[in-house]
């Protein structure tokens, strides 16, 4: 069964390619015969990544630098990959966190969240649509987030900014369905991340171990999920198998949503 969710042939950008979730997914692509992109703001991560697709044994991989906030980089960026072959797959996990309710949020903190969280994949999906248009086919997949439909405590930017996520993928969804793409999001609860642990160090020192398990008992389920868990989903939506699928929000969220309570 797991030969249905190979991506052999195809060519999939995945941008935050460097850490977390989007180095998770660039792994996964790769080990499934994808030629990945590894898009990154920082290159040593971006590189880092391609180093470990290579050890695993993974396909045709390759560490591009972008800043996805940048319209002149990204339309260079994602042209020369445009210019080397089809682009079948773009995968948006670039982004940021942010904690503060609206009294606690600044126009710095409001304006960031909204230049990374929203503009950078306004921008990345731009810069792919034309190609996957004249192609006849695409898949876009974009990192939502509960924040988006559920009420979280102090996260007015963040949630402001993957409801923005959520809209943009259903009208992309919607506007280009005639041209053969797909655009779907995936809405992930806590996911046990880099951003964890540095939260975790930041603000409780010394306690790291006992608030962990706090956050972990907020998901029903009763822990975080792990990265390759976005990743296996990942595979399977922008896989052949999911066709019949587009405009859906994915929650990979450990109960959180539906059976808090």
């Amino acid at each position: 069964m797991t030969d249905n969710f190979r991506l052999d042939g195809k060519t999939a950008i995945v941008t935050g390619a460097g850490s977390g979730i989007g180095r998770a997914i660039a792994l996964s692509f790769a080990a499934n015969g994808a030629h990945v992109y590894a898009m990154d703001l920082k290159e040593d991560r971006a590189t880092e990544t391609v180093q470990l697709i290579e050890q695993a044994g993974g396909t045709q991989s390759s560490a591009i630098v972008c800043d996805v906030t940048n319209a002149a980089v990204v339309a260079q960026k994602f042209g020369e990959i445009a210019a080397a072959g089809q682009i079948d797959i773009l995968v948006n996990s670039a982004g940021v966190s942010h904690i503060g309710r609206l009294e606690t949020t600044t126009e710095e903190d409001f304006e960031r969240l909204f230049r990374v969280n929203v503009k950078g994949i306004f921008l990345s999906m731009q810069a792919v649509i034309g190609p996957m248009k004249q192609a006849g086919n695409g898949v876009i997949l974009n990192m939502a987030s509960i924040a988006a439909t559920a009420g979280l405590s102090d996260r007015f930017a963040y949630s402001m900014s993957k409801g923005a996520v959520l809209s943009m993928t259903l009208s992309v969804a919607k506007d280009y369905m005639a041209d053969g793409i797909r655009c779907n999001c995936i809405s992930p609860a806590r996911i046990h991340t880099p951003f964890v642990d540095a939260f975790l160090h930041q603000h409780y020192p010394g306690k790291e171990e006992e608030m962990f398990a706090v956050l972990s008992k907020a998901q029903p389920i009763g822990r975080m999920g792990a990265p390759d868990e976005v990743a296996s989903l990942a595979l399977f939506l922008c896989s052949d198998r999911a066709t019949f699928l587009t405009g859906a929000d994915i929650p990979l969220d450990g109960g959180y949503v539906n059976l808090r309570g």
